[in-house]
Order: structure tokens, then C-alpha cells, then sequence
């Protein structure tokens, strides 16, 4: 008889605790420096003695101990900006099928929201899986649009500012410089943004940052307390455009400044491949992330040396010499030779290639990235382009003037991103109108690449006077969801044609169908789909008690879809929003199977015993179910939890079943 005390986990319905996982990061290191200890209600607790930490680490007491002064970076409301950080998120992005492009077939994301509460519900399923983070944030000239520094109620805020819930007082505005907290506002929006986005890298990550000379120096030495002053790469001058203008007040700026860190310091400068001088350099180097071509490794030009006259192995045990490999073998005996010598070969034969061409075997090194000149940090609008030719691109897409001020072009977004990898996640959480996805898709188009892209924007509303509100455009996150439409429908339209005239040219020969990832899925910021039980407040009335307890029995939104559901618990199980989702019939029952199985997710109002041993047999990593499901019956709650501890016996941790309700 199964033990009816067994209960299954309830599902934590919140972002990840940053603060948990650092402190787990800490023990992993350094185990000894924690220890037990109980607060005023006796309750155990775990802390970090810091003077052992102190002593680990190395750091003693010396005569400034005790003293303020330190080299480091400050400003009034740091401290809220780190508990900011800490506070954990119970939003959720919900789909909007109607609003997206091959929703079901996509990798692509464009989710519409405070950045700050997306970037903590991203760091569960894209935590250290982000190549690149492409921003272009507000510059703080005083008249953009600027994030609160409401520290308290982030995710209502942005509700009552989007009018998704109606609220007194809260608004999102701009930071005008008579604030006098002009600079300090504007790192308070910054600071937890960046934190989060650090976390999303992969180790081999960069992100880029565009900015003016209003912040710049601000901003990179927030950097460099984020990232670390070692994980500077560099500082890029784009020269956007050709005057600036007629209202100049001391000197025409016609440049911007792109910052570049990356994640880990051993990965430091990969992205920085060699500019190829007109060669190409198709290969990727799995190790250094550098792109290359095979070329030979015998030469006749260069003096002749006994030393790199030797044998190499061919597979077959063919023994091959320089002279060999020349087209006129017999003129070259005793003057052709290898460009290693005996000792490099030695230490670096595993990096040639050795190949049958005619007959014959032939030998190849890697040659990377072409002239051997890095990129600069100078880059010129006659390379990349400037303002007016990211405007003129939407003008072109839009057949329309005047709907977006200053974008980005995106030969400017394309020179970086075809730097660092032909695949890969890139995250924009400043997207306006979506420079950055406009960028991957057509990069992808030219060198057939694989990059997937995160697009985050607030709703931002459109002024009624402007020209995007006179085209129907309420908001920059319109503007911006239209904008990857018409790009795709650009494309498709292209492939079409170039189909169209292959056929009419090859009858016949039927063009391969395109491997590009031509849509994307949209999501919306908003309220759990759960009614959460509200424990911070411990002085509350038997009102508020009574009502909070009635949430607890009937604990899921009535407005809630199936799929609105399904997606906050797919997120925040870890699993990312663009696993594909299919529905499955286990025991009689629908089950969404995501990951090929790896999670499985039953929604359906009654839970039988049936079910339990199909799921079990399934084996996936995860189920998880509605705890209403159950009906009352412990006995089965408890019988379910034994079926799966029985499947779990003996198995590694990593292996076993997770059975959660929520």
C-alpha cells in the first residue's frame, strides 16, 4: 500500500534565483567557507564565513583594512540595482500564434516586454547559450525613452504602462538632465540589464554595445565591473555619417562608439578573424573559432633546406615527399621542399590534411584569415554605411518616409555577426526596429548560415503625430514584428525567382529547398498564468488570508489557454520557447511531448493511475502535471511518486525521472 504522506514536488513557478546559483558557484569552489547557523526563530540556515573566504583567498589585513576607499565604480542606487537582480519574476511570456511566421517550424523569437523581466524568465532556458548580444540602448541625451526606477514592482509596472491592467502612477518616461540624477538613472536602467545578459552568454559569447559620447565612459566602466577589465576587446569608432548638422555646438560628431567584452578570458579575441583581402576563407576552426582554407605545404620558392626535405605518411603508408606533390615532379627532385620543418611537423601533423588527387597523394596546412591584418577599430561609412543608409532600408521595405529615427544599417550589424560563427543565438533586448534580425536573416541568406535570433522590445508607443501611428503602427515593437515580415516575404519572394528562372534554364532540375529559417515566434509579457501565493507579507488581514487561501484551491487563471499554460511551464521547466511541441495520447489522455520526449507535460483535468505507468514507461526527463488533476485522491498522488522512485532506483541523477505538479 503506497504511503500517503509521499507527495510529489510542486514546480517553482519563478525565475531562477541568481543570487541561489551564485552562492552554489561559491561552494562548488570553496565548500569550506559555508556553515550552519539558525536565525532568531531557530530555523537552520546557511551562511559564508567571509573572513575564512578572506583567508582562501589569499587576502590579509594589512594597514588599510577597514578603510572606504577602493578603485571601483559607484553611484547613488547601486545597492537597489543588485537587489533589483535578486528579485525573483513570476511573469510569463505568453504565444501569439496570430502575430508570428511558421510559429510551429521556427527558432526565431520576438517577445514584447520589459527587457528587465525577459531577461529573467530567459536565464533558465538561455543560460550560457547566447553567441552574441547585439544592443543598441537608449543614449541618455535626455530626450529618449528611458526605464523607471521603480524597484519594487517591476513586472506591474510595465503591465499598467503597456495598459494591460489598470494602475495609478506608474509610467515609463524620459530622463531629462534637471533631474539631477540624469547619469545615475541612466546606469540604474542599465546595470541589472547587462548582469542578467552575462549570464546568457556562452563562454566563447561577445556583446556588443552601441553608445555616444554622453555615456560612453560610464558604460564601459560598468562593463568592465560586469565583464571584467580583462574581457575589454575593444572600442569601435563607426563613422556614421557625413556632418553633424546644422545644430553642432562645438564640434560636428559624425562618429559612434560600438563596445565590445567577451565571457571567459581564454576565449578572449576569438571573434576577431583576419580580414580575408579578397580570399576566401570558407572553414571554421573548431578550437579557435577562426575561419581558414587548405593550402599547400610544399613550396619551391623559398631556399632549399634538408631539413624540410623529409617523408610524411600518407594513409594508405605511402610515403610522400615534397618533390611529390608538384605537378613536374622530376624538374623539382632536390629543390622542392615543405614549409615545416621536421620539428613543427612533428608537433603539428595533426592539423595537415593529406589527400589522393591523380593518382597521387598531396599535402595541406591550414592558412587563416588571409593577410594577417586584424579588423581596426576604425570603421568607415563607405564600409558599412551610415544612418541614412539604415533608414533608406526601411523606407525601401515599407515604401514608406519617416516611420523610424536613426537605425542601424544593417552592414554595420553584418560586419561583426559574420566575425563570429555561421550559426549560433543572437540576442537583442534593446531591438527597436529590429536592425539585428533583419541583419541574421539576410546574412543567413548570403552565406546559407544557421543563426537563430532573439528579439526583445517594450511596446513603446508611436506619437499620435508621427508617421508610423499615421501608417497603423500603435507601437516600436509593431514596427519592429513588421519589419522581420516583410524581410521574410523579401527572401521567399528572391528564392521564388531564382527557382522560377533555375527550372526555366535546367528543366527538370529542381532547385534543393532552402534550409533557411525563414519565420519567427512572438510572445508577450505578462501575469503567470498561476495564481501565486503571495508569503512575503506576514502581517496581512483574515480578508486578504481568506482570499489568498481560495487562490490556493482554484490556483490557475480561468482566461489561461491550454497554450498559455503549457509555454509558462515549458519556460520555466528550462526548456526554451521554440522546442518543437507535439501532442501525444498516453492511457486515453493528451500529453504535449517537447524535446523529443525529454519533458511531458498532461493538462487534462483528471489524472488516472493508467497514465502514471505510460508516462513512467515513456522515460522522460520531466513530467509534469496539474496537481488539481488528482481529484483529492493522495493515495494515487502517492502511489504516482513511488512509480517513479521505483523507475529512478540505481539510475545516475542526470538519468532519472523529475515528476512535478503544479
Amino acid at each position: 500500500m503506497a504511503d500517503k504522506s509521499k507527495t510529489p514536488e510542486k514546480m517553482d513557478l519563478r525565475s531562477m534565483d541568481i543570487s541561489k546559483e551564485n552562492r552554489a558557484k561559491l561552494k562548488q569552489l570553496f565548500p569550506s567557507v559555508f556553515m550552519e547557523t539558525r536565525d532568531g526563530k531557530g530555523n537552520l540556515l546557511e551562511s559564508i564565513d567571509f573572513e575564512k573566504l578572506k583567508a582562501v583567498l589569499g587576502t590579509f589585513s594589512d594597514v588599510f583594512e577597514g578603510r572606504r576607499e577602493r578603485y571601483g565604480m559607484d553611484w547613488p542606487g547601486k545597492k537597489d540595482g543588485i537587489k533589483l537582480i535578486q528579485q525573483l519574476s513570476i511573469g510569463t511570456l505568453k504565444p501569439c500564434r496570430e502575430e508570428s511566421v511558421n510559429f510551429d517550424g521556427t527558432e526565431n523569437l520576438f517577445i514584447e516586454g520589459d527587457n528587465l523581466e525577459v531577461l529573467k524568465l530567459l536565464q533558465k532556458s538561455y543560460y550560457g547559450k547566447v553567441k552574441a548580444i547585439c544592443i543598441d540602448p537608449p543614449y541618455n541625451t535626455g530626450k529618449e525613452f528611458i526605464y523607471p526606477d521603480n524597484y519594487a514592482e517591476t513586472l506591474d509596472t510595465y503591465l499598467a504602462y503597456a495598459g494591460l491592467v489598470d494602475a495609478e502612477g506608474r509610467k515609463f518616461s524620459t530622463n531629462t538632465a534637471n533631474e539631477g540624477r540624469f547619469h545615475t538613472k541612466w546606469l540604474n536602467m542599465m546595470y541589472p540589464r547587462l548582469y542578467l545578459a552575462r549570464n546568457l552568454l556562452r563562454d566563447d559569447g561577445v556583446i556588443f554595445i552601441c553608445i555616444d559620447d554622453n555615456e560612453v565612459d560610464n558604460l564601459r566602466k560598468l562593463c568592465e565591473e560586469i565583464f571584467g577589465e580583462e574581457l575589454f576587446l575593444g572600442c569601435f569608432i563607426w563613422n556614421q555619417k557625413t556632418t553633424g548638422g546644422h545644430d553642432a555646438k562645438d564640434v560636428n560628431i559624425v562618429h559612434e562608439y560600438i563596445l565590445c567584452f567577451g565571457k571567459v578570458s581564454n576565449h578572449r579575441g576569438n571573434f576577431l578573424l583576419l580580414l580575408d583581402s579578397g580570399t576566401e576563407y570558407p572553414i571554421r576552426d573548431s578550437i579557435s573559432g577562426k575561419n581558414f582554407k587548405w593550402d599547400s605545404l610544399w613550396t619551391v620558392s623559398h631556399g632549399y633546406t634538408e631539413n624540410c626535405d623529409y617523408p610524411i605518411p600518407a594513409p594508405d603508408g605511402t610515403k610522400v615527399w615534397p618533390w611529390m606533390c608538384h605537378k613536374d615532379r622530376e624538374q623539382v627532385k632536390g629543390r622542392a621542399r615543405w614549409f615545416w620543418s621536421k620539428e613543427k611537423y612533428e608537433i603539428d601533423k595533426n592539423e595537415l590534411l593529406i589527400k589522393k588527387i591523380d593518382n597521387g597523394w598531396k599535402v595541406y596546412k591550414k592558412v587563416f584569415g588571409g593577410s594577417g591584418i586584424p579588423i581596426q577599430t576604425f570603421i568607415s561609412r563607405e564600409d558599412v554605411g551610415g544612418t541614412s543608409e539604415g533608414k533608406k532600408t526601411i523606407e525601401d521595405l515599407f515604401n514608406k518616409q519617416g516611420l523610424f529615427e536613426n537605425p542601424k544599417p544593417c552592414s554595420l550589424l553584418k560586419f561583426f555577426l559574420q566575425r563570429i560563427s555561421s550559426d549560433g543565438l543572437i540576442l537583442d533586448f534593446f531591438s527597436g526596429s529590429c536592425t539585428t534580425a533583419n541583419a541574421v536573416l539576410d546574412l543567413n541568406k548570403q552565406d546559407n548560415g544557421n543563426r537563430k535570433f532573439i528579439m526583445v522590445q517594450l511596446p513603446e508607443p508611436c506619437a499620435p503625430e508621427s508617421e508610423a501611428f499615421k501608417a497603423g503602427y500603435k507601437t516600436i515593437a509593431d514596427i519592429g514584428k513588421e519589419r522581420i515580415r516583410r524581410v521574410i516575404k523579401k527572401i521567399e519572394s528572391e528564392q521564388a525567382s531564382k527557382a522560377k528562372a533555375a527550372a526555366s534554364t535546367l528543366p527538370g532540375m529542381a532547385e534543393a529547398p532552402s534550409k533557411l529559417d525563414l519565420g519567427f515566434k512572438v510572445f508577450k509579457l505578462n501575469k503567470s498564468n498561476f495564481k501565486l501565493w503571495d508569503g512575503a507579507d506576514t502581517n496581512v488581514s483574515e480578508e486578504k488570508l481568506a482570499r489568498q487561501l481560495e487562490l490556493h484551491i482554484d490556483h490557475i487563471n480561468p482566461k489561461a489557454s491550454p497554450e498559455d499554460v503549457l509555454y509558462e511551464l515549458l519556460l520555466k521547466a528550462g526548456f526554451k520557447p521554440t522546442e518543437k511541441v507535439a501532442k501525444k495520447k498516453l492511457a486515453g489522455k493528451t500529453v504535449f511531448s517537447i524535446a523529443d520526449g525529454g519533458l511531458l507535460i498532461c493538462l487534462e483535468d483528471n489524472i488516472t493511475r493508467e497514465l502514471i505507468d505510460a508516462v513512467a514507461e515513456a522515460e522522460p526527463f520531466r513530467f509534469i502535471c496539474l496537481d488539481r488533476a488528482f481529484n483529492g485522491n493522495d493515495q494515487l498522488k502517492a502511489n504516482a511518486v513511488q512509480t517513479f522512485d521505483a523507475r529512478n532506483q540505481g539510475r545516475d541523477k542526470t538519468q532519472q525521472i523529475v515528476f512535478r505538479t503544479v
